[in-house]
């Protein structure tokens, strides 16, 4: 780890708002600075409560180098146009699968693609799982600190246990944070204790399930991490060395 700068990630775009300005909406945004590029992973539903929620946070859009998306679900990908409309100078990591329009709409817009098919670095501190297959294929980022890893998630598709796993056998490092959608809203209690009981195996110290995890789950992750739940919704800052 060589990032000297603290990692600052600022929620953009989720279900639930922090402050009474900024509009919730479904879908999941999520800001990364600190590190060599500022990073937005994934970009919400719709463009213009994405850019009214950055200009309320004082966040300009030029500010960000590179957008990662997750997967090809509009709750991910649909503040993207907006957003290359106020900067095309920009870094799009896309999986590889997505479809011909989608990659042909960011490169008329000005932006670079990059397609993402395996594990690789996207800049210093910061990578991308590459393609984790499940029922819906899925990138996660994967940022490097002096704690230890943070895994930010956008729905967690092929199922948010596999992604943590992968990561681990990826990196071979422990697992400070794991944050984003994590997809649970239809398992039971049982099925959701055991996914928790696996985060605890796996060594990982903090949690903000947000998004697609339903609440129930989100009940559950609070009441077995405490003070290492994060409340994830609009505006909240996670700072971390």
């Amino acid at each position: 780890m060589t990032n000297k700068e603290p990692i600052q990630m600022t929620i953009v775009y989720d279900n639930n708002a922090l402050g009474e300005n900024l509009k919730a909406d479904w879908g999941f945004s999520c800001l990364i600075r600190g590190l060599e590029k500022s990073i937005l992973f994934d970009t919400g539903t719709n463009g213009k409560i994405l850019l009214s929620n950055m200009e309320k946070l004082g966040i300009q859009p030029k500010v960000v180098d590179q957008v990662l998306l997750s997967h090809e679900h509009r709750d991910h990908t649909g503040g993207l146009k907006a957003l290359l409309a106020k900067n095309s100078n920009v870094e799009a990591w896309i999986p590889a699968y997505f479809s011909s329009n989608f990659k042909n709409m960011v490169r008329s817009a000005g932006a670079s693609v990059k397609e993402v098919t395996d594990f690789q670095k996207i800049c210093t501190g910061a990578f991308t799982t590459g393609i984790v297959k499940g029922w819906i294929r899925e990138q996660s980022l994967i940022l490097e600190t002096k704690k230890g890893l943070i895994v930010v998630t956008g729905c967690a598709h092929p199922r948010i246990i596999k992604i943590i796993a992968t990561v681990k056998e990826l990196l071979k490092e422990n697992i400070h944070m794991v944050f984003g959608g994590f997809h649970l809203a239809a398992f039971n209690e049982s099925e959701i204790s055991e996914i928790i009981y696996n985060f605890r195996e796996s060594g990982v110290e903090k949690v903000g399930p947000c998004h697609c995890t339903g609440d129930d789950a989100r009940r559950l992750f609070a009441e077995e991490y405490k003070e290492n739940f994060i409340d994830i919704g609009v505006g909240k800052e996670i700072k971390v060395q």
